[in-house]
């Protein structure tokens, strides 16, 4: 039983500690302030990859270049972002790419042979997206296996799914044919439509990319939600004591994926007017590239989605600046995969500086 004594024994005792620092509120200097922030890579990778390619090309660092540089990094980087929070949340999704392909192709049939509206068709698309992430999210925090595991898993099933589906219904692998449908019209303009300026036809897509990552980063620093991304991804026991719901917001962080991939699937569709079976297959390391160039660690806990932005810029820019620059398109995966290497160790030395309050990592 505690007494009256014992507990002034105690308060004394704290009294007489020293108060322990809090790196919160620390003091830092602008310099090292940027010098933490997971983006800060990213960003000057991003402007040596286009001082690169701008003095190879004049097109390149042309308005008509910028356009076509922009469009592969705005749909790669509206699932990027999305992949970001869910490595910040400390897990990884493999299923993301074909993902792309499924609901593209859900949309599609639903429209061409069942002769659905193609909104109520886009909806219900995002439902089955919904309930794959949300599958994903709940195999994850309910078995244990890491999430690796499981969204391979879904890829592979997806794939045969997406392949033999289209087969048996098409006597093909393609889907085509979803602009005869009411409401196609409003539905390109909205999510494929272009505007020019200058000499450049840039698509709405880049817009879209833009408020997705505004919304992502808004999300992460000034809701709860965003602590709460950062928590289970940093330190999940730990944040499961103070009361953080883990399961729910992994669970969420995969719905969201998936719906990412829904949204950039049903832009391709109205776009394209038609999608393939295999359509997003072999995005999902991209993305996930995007996202760790961008800052992010594979170990969770740390990232941004403006990193991930960043990093998607990186990918279009040096997509298209191989090919303004003559060089053999093979070399693309070559050039991701060598800074994919230096992201990844520049990352971890800014996760140690950033943790260690500025002294030396051991």
């Amino acid at each position: 039983m505690t007494t009256p004594d014992s507990r002034q024994a105690v308060s004394r005792e704290i009294e007489r500690s020293p108060a322990p620092r809090d790196e919160r509120v620390a003091q830092t200097g602008t310099l090292r302030s940027l010098a933490v922030r997971p983006e800060l890579g990213a960003l000057i990778g991003a402007v040596a990859v286009f001082t690169f390619f701008a003095s190879l090309s004049p097109i390149f660092r042309s308005v008509s270049g910028a356009a076509n540089w922009l469009e592969p990094a705005s749909t790669l980087g509206v699932v990027a972002v999305a992949v970001a929070l869910l490595l910040i949340g400390g897990e990884f999704d493999l299923s993301a790419g074909v993902m792309i392909g499924t609901t593209g192709l859900v949309t599609a049939t639903l429209v061409t042979h069942l002769g659905w509206n193609i909104w109520p068709a886009a909806l219900a698309s995002l439902l089955v997206a919904l309930a794959i992430g949300a599958l994903n999210g709940i195999l994850v925090v309910t078995t244990g296996l890491p999430s690796f595991i499981i969204t391979l898993g879904t890829f592979l099933a997806l794939q045969g799914v997406n392949v033999g589906v289209t087969k048996l219904v098409t006597d093909s692998v393609q889907v085509s044919g979803v602009s005869a449908s009411p409401g196609f019209g409003f539905m390109h303009d909205l999510l494929a439509s272009s505007v020019t300026l200058g000499s450049g036809s840039f698509r709405v897509t880049i817009l879209w990319w833009i408020a997705v990552t505004v919304a992502a980063t808004y999300v992460l620093q000034r809701t709860t939600f965003g602590n709460w991304v950062f928590a289970v991804g940093g330190a999940p026991d730990a944040a499961r004591k103070v009361g953080v719901p883990v399961a729910r917001t992994k669970v969420i962080l995969f719905m969201l994926t998936s719906a990412s991939a829904w949204f950039v699937g049903t832009m391709l569709l109205v776009r394209l007017d038609s999608v393939q079976a295999t359509a997003g297959v072999g995005q999902e390391l991209i993305v996930v590239t995007a996202a760790v160039i961008g800052g992010c660690l594979l170990t969770g806990g740390y990232g941004s989605a403006v990193g991930a932005a960043i990093g998607s810029l990186i990918f279009g820019m040096t997509q298209i600046g191989i090919v303004y620059a003559g060089w053999d398109a093979d070399w693309f995966k070559t050039f991701l995969g060598i800074m994919l290497l230096l992201a990844v160790m520049a990352n971890e030395l800014v996760k140690r500086a950033a943790t260690s309050g500025g002294k030396a990592a051991a």
